[in-house]
């Protein structure tokens, strides 16, 4: 019988950036190097290929978020363009920061909960 896995759950964990199996043990050490297995429940993280996927939907979302509010500064606002360029550019490293890892957890998530890339032999040890 295999156990019964649930997308929005392991997504939800992983935007936590906790295991995607328990959502108490934490998935990474340091930034974003993912932890070889949880120290809680001992899902095996190595399995992972998040490779450039959270990167590009990071750029995607910060892109996608904060082009239109460029676009409606100069609109409305006219402002010099260093102030803006240095402005937009602290505000784009700052989200793009704050959702890499989080982003990377999901892919996990995703792959975790799909049984991809070596994710499908996992028995849960403390049932």
């Amino acid at each position: 019988m295999t156990q019964k896995r649930v997308l929005k759950t392991a997504v939800l964990h992983g935007w936590r950036k906790k295991c995607p199996s328990c959502g108490f043990g934490k998935i990474f050490n340091g930034y974003i190097k993912v932890i070889p297995k949880c120290n809680v429940c001992g899902l095996e993280l190595f399995h992972h290929r998040a490779d450039d996927g959270p990167a590009y939907l990071t750029i995607l979302l910060v892109g996608h978020i904060l082009a239109p509010l460029l676009l409606l500064t100069y609109e409305y606002f006219n402002p010099d363009p260093l102030l803006v360029a240095v402005s937009f550019s602290i505000v784009f490293l700052s989200f793009a920061l704050y959702l890499l890892p989080r982003l990377k957890g999901v892919v996990i998530g995703i792959q975790w909960s799909k049984r991809m890339h070596g994710f499908n032999n996992f028995k849960n040890l403390n049932k």
